[in-house]
């Protein structure tokens, strides 16, 4: 059973926008907190935004602060990333994440997910 699902990705040129969204399994997303994370090659998979179902505070990277904002979606189940302002350095395969475990700072996204989508592609020209 696929449990997340994410979408939006694409090329866009430096300062653009684009809006990622994440479909999660009624399961998934009822019971977790949800985070996008995004891994450029030959780097380390970074932790950029994340919020829980049930609303809340969230968390971003301080790489995308300002930038990007995380947010419930309109659609059900679903978790968007709006990122604006968009840099060359952004461009990296974007991941949704689920975990069971609660949010309360940038250190959740250093602990274990539950679950993993199979990733977006975000290509920034400049």
């Amino acid at each position: 059973q696929v449990q997340l699902v994410e979408s939006g990705g694409g090329s866009v040129q430096a300062g653009g926008s684009l809006r990622l969204s994440c479909a999660a399994s009624e399961y998934t997303y009822s019971r977790s907190c949800l985070g996008w994370f995004r891994q450029a090659p030959g780097m380390e998979r970074e932790g950029v935004a994340a919020i829980c179902s049930g609303g809340g505070v969230a968390y971003y990277a301080a790489s995308v602060k300002g930038r990007f904002t995380i947010s419930l979606g309109n659609a059900k189940n679903t978790v968007d990333l709006q990122m604006n302002s968009l840099k060359p350095e952004d461009t990296a395969m974007y991941y949704c994440a689920a975990s069971h475990r609660p949010l309360y700072g940038t250190g959740w996204f250093s602990g274990p997910m539950d679950y993993w989508g199979k990733g977006t592609l975000v290509t920034i020209s400049s």
